[in-house]
Parts: C-alpha cells; structure tokens; sequence
C-alpha cells in the first residue's frame, strides 16, 4: 500500500532494515546516484562529538543575515521529525517531506536502507530541489562512513571531539578522530574547533593535501565579560556580543563558524554586519536552554562526559541555588558514571527517567549507578517517562529553586512534546 504521511513513511522505514545503524556507503551510494543526487552549490558538513548543532545553527544564521538561501539537515530531532530540515530558517512540513521519501523508495529497488539513511537521502533530494545557495549537513552518529558523507564537501568543519559511541567508533580520541577526519576532502578547506585536536586528525589532514585551518594556530578567539573578538586569516573581528546560545563553550562553536565563513569568503562573502546580527538571533532548543520563571528550567541535550562537564560549568557560572533538581534519562552504552560523577557535585535531588528505547538505561540502573558516586543521589526518585520526572520535580521545587533536564535528546524531547510554552506559564504561576 503506497504511504500517504510522513508518518506512515517514517514507520515503514523502522521497519525496513534488519539493524538500526549499519555503517557503510556503499548502499545508500548506490541509490544516491539513481536518485541523481546533486547540490551544484557550496556545501558544508559539519562533524564531532559535541558543538555540531550549535555550529550548524550559527552557520545558518549568519548565512541568513548577510541574504542567502540556506538549506539544513540536522539530527537527531528533539520531538517532530520535521525539525531536521530547514529551509531559509523554516522547518519543512510533513507535506514537503513526502514526495522526497517516494523519490527515494523509486530509487532504492531492492535495495535495503536504515532509517538514518533512508530519511537523510529525502531529506537532501528535497534541499537539492529548493533553489539554495548554501547547504549545511550535520553529520551523524561518525564521520568516514555515515550516509552523509556520500556528498563531497566544499568546506568541512569537525568540531569538539570526545568519547561516545566507542563500540562503533573505537575506544579513544584518536580512534575517533580518524573517522570524524573521513569527511575531509583532498585538496579541500578543513576548520578543526577542536581546541586539541587528535593528531588523527592532523595527519588526514596532511595526507589529503588539505587546507587545514586549525583553533590556535590559523584562528583563535579571546573575550572579557561584555564582548569577545576573534582573529584568523586576512580578518579580525572586534567587540562582538556573545551568541544568543549560551554557555562559554559556544564561543569555540562560533570561532569556528567565523573561520568556515572566512574559507567560504570568495563565494559567499559576508559581512561583518551580517556576522553580528546571525550569532546575536541564532536559536537552537536544547542547548543549555533556559526558560525563565520560578523555578528557573534549564534544558540541555548534554549525553556523554564532555558535554555533561560543559553544562556543569555553566550551571555552576549561573550563581546560587537553594535548590539544584536533575531531570536524568540516558542511553545504557553511554559513559553514565563519569557522566552523573561530573554533574553530581550540583545535584540536591534526582528525578530518574525511563526512556521509550531498547538501548536506554533504566531509571532504577541510573539511581544504582548515581549512587555509588554521590550522597545526594539517596535523595534520588524513578520515573516511567521524562514529563512525569520533570512534573515530580516542578511539584517539589521552591520559587527560587533550579531544574535541569538533561541526559539525552529523548529526555529533552520528552518534556517539550507537549508543548514548552504551555509548561512554562504552568511553572511561571507556581
């Protein structure tokens, strides 16, 4: 029976392949080229372990700001499947989505796809039919063998990189660095914002002939408390307002945008203007997010000990807290003891959740495991979702007391299915 919805494409497509990540390009290759799949356009991919969101947002900001036709793809999604597609700033609707999927199931024959690469392939057989000037591809779960990297990349950007997924990707940096570096193109521009780059990735670099622009030798960035400045080849950029996302790691986000943008300059220039205005309106849900009220919430897709360590910096830079409650729900093959052991110092009280994944860690495992390391984890409650953790939390919480939300898209995604607005005028009269 031929699907009507995205939904019923997106159901079909869980089904269709034996195993949910199977890394190779071969077969999503193979019906990229049926499908004809072409850009014709500057093309930036962006890879690491954490900032690549952040990174392509801000891409796509100021690439806004200074009058380009933007297209992104972005994953994963925290709660509607159209959020990894954007179009000149606007999501895409289902609608758009659907002629996209069928293209692709034309081209695939007998062909079987994941999930992943099924929906990657529509998603950029749409961004190559919008009449765009830039396109900006976040690439999953690695690098050398994601369904993303079939596109040859005119700039490659490879942000922070650290330990996660090291079933898949190996067990250190280096090893992980080596398949994030796959993205790299011989000859091509490469921005590392990695401020310690793994020599892995240096000497794919090197072996591919490409223009390595690296933090702290070609670009580097320095602030004070009101403004930052950054500087790399042939430009300077001075007094700048901090991005709109918050958190002192951004500005390792942000000097790496500037530099991509510097390496992209003979065909898409910017201005200067241009720069200010993108990182001063870029949004992006998730990323230390905070919603004002009483209780303050802070929401963070923070799910492996690199990141987890970054937002416990800057909670601890967000001043006194009577109170400190942590919504957690998490993936089981994660780092989860150095995750909980780093953030656990700023915990008062737990709210453990359930996740809807076979891979997820149970709420009852995650208290187990949080109370080995930390006291405060005997203050500590299980949940069967995040919405009823984070309700157990806002019914406990004082006024002038902190929640955080963090541990993984699905935990995020779980507090704003339903909608954030709605919740936060809820905790704003509490």
């Amino acid at each position: 029976m031929p699907m009507k919805t995205l939904q019923e494409w997106l159901d079909y497509c869980e089904r269709l392949h034996p195993v949910s990540i199977d890394m190779g390009l071969e077969r999503v290759r193979s019906v990229a080229d049926r499908m004809g799949l072409n850009f014709g356009i500057p093309v930036i991919t962006v890879a690491g372990t954490n900032g690549k969101g952040s990174t392509c947002a801000m891409l796509e900001s100021v690439l806004l700001q200074a009058g380009y036709r933007t297209g992104l793809y972005t994953s994963p999604h925290l709660v509607h499947f159209e959020e990894r597609c954007r179009v000149m700033g606007e999501l895409v609707s289902s609608e758009a989505l659907v002629p996209s999927f069928a293209v692709v199931q034309a081209a695939r024959a007998e062909t079987s796809l994941t999930y992943f690469e099924f929906s990657t392939l529509a998603i950029m057989h749409l961004l190559s039919r919008s009449n765009l000037d830039v396109v900006i591809l976040e690439v999953g779960l690695g690098g050398r063998l994601d369904a993303v990297n079939i596109i040859d990349t005119d700039c490659a950007v490879i942000t922070s990189i650290d330990l996660d997924h090291t079933a898949i990707l190996g067990p250190d940096r280096e090893s992980i660095g080596r398949e994030k570096a796959g993205i790299m193109r011989s000859g091509r521009p490469v921005v590392v914002s990695d401020p310690v780059a793994p020599e892995s990735v240096l000497a794919m670099a090197a072996s591919l002939n490409a223009d390595l622009w690296l933090m702290g030798r070609d670009f580097n960035f320095s602030g004070d408390q009101q403004q930052w400045s950054w500087a790399g080849r042939g430009r300077r950029y001075s007094g700048l307002a901090y991005p709109a996302l918050r958190g002192a790691n951004q500005l390792i986000n942000a000097s790496g945008v500037l530099a991509a943008l510097q390496v992209l300059r003979h065909r898409l220039p910017v201005t200067a203007q241009a720069v200010r205005n993108g990182l001063a309106m870029v949004h992006l849900p998730g990323r230390f997010q905070i919603v004002p009220g009483q209780p303050v919430l802070v929401l963070d897709v923070a799910h492996n000990p690199q990141s987890v360590a970054a937002l416990t910096e800057n909670l601890d830079a967000m001043g006194f807290y009577p109170c400190t409650h942590a919504v957690v729900g998490a993936m089981a093959d994660k780092d989860l003891v150095r995750m909980l052991g780093r953030i656990g110092p700023l915990i008062d009280r737990w709210y453990f959740s359930d996740l809807p994944l076979p891979r997820a860690a149970r709420a009852e495992d995650l208290r187990n495991l949080a109370a080995q390391t930390q006291a405060s984890a005997l203050t500590a409650q299980t949940h069967p979702d995040p919405r009823a953790a984070l309700e157990a939390a806002l019914a406990a919480a004082n006024p002038a007391d902190r929640i955080v939300v963090f541990g993984s898209f699905l935990t995020v995604g779980g507090v704003l299915k339903d909608g954030l607005p709605r919740l936060a005028a809820r905790h704003l009269n509490s």
